[in-house]
């Protein structure tokens, strides 16, 4: 192994390129800027609780869709005991109709693309 010169330092220099956008992010500090987005003035309670829905608001689409599409079902009732229609379009963008200032901010954020559009009407912003 006349070699292992060279191949220990290829092994970190590697190493050292692949980890570096982790080490500039602890270096600098900061931590990335979280999406502003424009919550609704006219309602002042969700169909769920808002860490839920930050976090898993697309659990309850698709529980909705399966309900709505294979049981037909169509009222969800709240844990804080309201009833609510379940309908994207109806429930959850009668409040939330500005797509690009809040949907979108989001989901840029976390870089994925639902496939919500497929089906339904995108919402005319400010509506």
């Amino acid at each position: 192994m006349y070699d292992a010169g060279k191949i220990i330092t290829g092994l970190i220099l590697f190493l050292v390129l692949f980890t570096a956008p982790i080490w500039v992010n602890l270096a600098s500090g900061t931590s990335a800027k979280r999406p502003d987005i424009k919550l609704p003035i006219e309602e002042k309670e969700c169909v769920a609780a808002t860490a839920y829905m930050k976090a898993s608001h697309m659990d309850l689409i698709y529980e909705w869709r399966e309900l709505v599409v294979r049981e037909e079902l169509r009222a969800y009732h709240s844990p804080a005991g309201k009833e609510y229609e379940m309908s994207l379009t109806k429930t959850c963008l009668s409040c939330h109709s500005n797509k690009a200032e809040f949907c979108d901010r989001c989901h840029n954020y976390v870089a994925v693309s639902p496939y919500c559009w497929d089906c339904h009407t995108e919402p005319k912003e400010g509506l």
